[in-house]
Order: C-alpha cells, then sequence, then structure tokens
C-alpha cells in the first residue's frame, strides 16, 4: 500500500469522524439518532473504491472502539458496539466496500445517475439490510416493527445518496482517485 493511499483512508476516517460533530437527530420509537456520518460512509466508496472505502471506515471504527468520541453526540468506546444502532455500525465498511465496488464497476459510465445507485444500495441498502435485522434482535422487537420503525430515516438517507453521488463525480472530474480500470493489452 502506497502512502498516497495511507492518507486518502486516514483523511475519509476523519471526514467520517468530522460528520459526527453535526448534532444527532433523536426519531421518536426509534432508540437509534438520524446522523450525518452515513454521507462519510457513502463519500469514502464512491471516492475511494472499494478496498480503501472499507479500510477507512474500519479505521474509524477501530477509534472508536478505542474510546474516541467520534460518533454522533461524543460517543465513543466498546459499549456502543453493544447497543442498538451496532448493526448499522458495524455494517458501514461493508457498505463503503458495496459502494466502492458498484463504483468500480460503473467506472467507465459513472455520472450521478450511477454513483447514486452506488450510494444507494450500498450506502443505505447495505447498512439497512445489517443494521434492521441487529435492531430487532437487541430490541426483542419483530423485524417488521423494527424496519417500519427505519422508514423514518430514508428521507435524509436519500438525500445523503444524492449529495454524496454528486461531490463524488465532481471530485472525479476534478482529481480521480479511483484509477480507470486498464484494458488487458492483446498479446501478438
Amino acid at each position: 500500500m502506497r502512502t498516497k493511499d495511507l492518507a486518502y483512508i486516514a483523511l475519509f476516517a476523519a471526514i467520517t469522524a468530522v460528520l459526527g460533530m453535526l448534532p444527532a437527530i433523536p426519531v421518536a420509537a426509534v432508540p437509534v439518532p438520524i446522523t450525518a456520518q452515513t454521507l462519510g460512509v457513502m463519500l469514502a466508496g464512491a471516492v475511494l473504491g472499494a478496498r480503501r472505502g472499507l479500510l477507512a471506515l474500519l479505521l474509524f471504527l477501530v477509534l472508536v472502539a478505542v474510546g474516541l468520541p467520534l460518533l454522533a453526540g461524543g460517543r465513543g468506546g466498546l459499549a456502543v458496539f453493544a447497543g442498538p444502532s451496532a448493526g448499522f455500525l458495524i455494517a458501514w465498511p461493508l457498505g463503503a466496500f458495496v459502494t466502492g465496488l458498484l463504483t468500480e464497476a460503473f467506472w467507465r459510465r459513472i455520472n450521478v445517475a450511477w454513483a447514486l445507485v452506488a450510494t444507494l444500495v450500498g450506502g443505505v441498502g447495505v447498512i439497512y439490510a445489517v443494521g434492521i435485522p441487529f435492531l430487532s434482535l437487541f430490541t426483542g422487537t419483530s423485524l417488521l416493527t423494527a424496519f417500519t420503525g427505519s422508514l423514518a430515516f430514508v428521507p435524509g438517507d436519500v438525500v445523503k445518496a444524492v449529495v454524496a453521488a454528486v461531490v463524488a463525480v465532481t471530485v472525479r472530474r476534478a482529481y480521480p482517485v479511483i484509477e480507470r480500470p486498464r484494458r488487458a493489452r492483446a498479446t501478438p
């Protein structure tokens, strides 16, 4: 891994931390707040690609686990991984990875629409697919109840996905971090 890769990984872990400084918005009847940090998940995958996006969010979660108060509301430490939002947190690296995989797959025709597909699938779909079942188990409610309660997050997550898609395409045009896939050379 190059020094530049390490710098990008650290930068996007820091961006996710900074997004945690924005106040969390509590949601009635759901023990998980709305935060801006999933925007960091989407941006890490869409700008850095699968591998570096995954590593950026793993680094972020390691820093949270050792006690740094990087989550919205100044939370940190191992206790956050034993709470109702633990499934969502654990899904962040996977969400960044899937977002990055899709972005890389769409690279040749990347535009805001394709980037939006990547951020919605990876940054919303994957995170919900892991977080909602965990929330159901943690709270002792049915999967349907946890799913229904999580619907309050969808409008904000869609807005974050749109913002991430626009930023990712803009950054990619100005300063592409993901290198273009190389065509295989024909052998003589």
